[in-house]
């Protein structure tokens, strides 16, 4: 009896793993690079496109699962016509913010081709701006009504905060140099 309930173990782990196979889980690791960024695993998280060193300095690019999740998506490749209309970047290396500082890039984005049709892009640019301290439906409002104030006032946001002092963090100046090193 011990024999045949192994043997029923192994023919359901083994069967498990076929009809996950068969289901197309997506897993971002096994995507090809060109479609890596912008791609959101079965698992809800998102695929990020990483780039590592080999040997003789050539660099290698790998498609990776990040632990940003999305929680309205998931098993999902975005279009090249999102791509294209948001003005985003298939070769774009990690998850940044930066290109929101783009003037060009939040244009496409906040246009309505992108912004009415390709949810994904702008859950993710949502996310990013959000992280530093701007909501994008009011940025994209005034890219489209005056892109220059737009983008002065996403400069000045504090959307990358200079260093902080730890008197500020702890309520204490930190100590004066030993005497040895004025």
């Amino acid at each position: 009896m011990a024999v045949s309930s192994k043997l029923m173990f192994l023919i359901f782990v083994a069967s498990s793993l076929f009809i996950q196979a068969t289901l197309g889980e997506l897993v971002c690791e096994e995507l090809p690079t060109d479609v890596c960024a912008f791609a959101i695993a079965s698992s809800g998280k998102r695929c990020v496109l990483e780039n590592y060193m080999k040997k003789r300095g050539k660099v290698e690019y790998q498609c990776r699962t990040s632990e940003v999740v999305v929680d309205s998506m998931s098993e999902h490749i975005e279009t090249d016509n999102c791509v294209q209309a948001c003005g985003a970047d298939r070769n774009m290396v990690g998850i940044s913010s930066d290109a929101l500082l783009n003037p060009s890039f939040t244009a496409k984005l906040c246009s309505l081709d992108c912004y009415e049709n390709c949810p994904n892009i702008v859950d993710l640019y949502f996310n990013l701006a959000a992280g530093e301290g701007v909501f994008l439906p009011d940025l994209c409002k005034k890219q489209r009504s005056n892109p220059r104030r737009a983008m002065v006032e996403l400069m000045s946001s504090g959307a990358a905060p200079g260093p902080i002092s730890a008197e500020k963090v702890f309520g204490v100046a930190p100590a004066p140099a030993p005497a040895a090193f004025i």
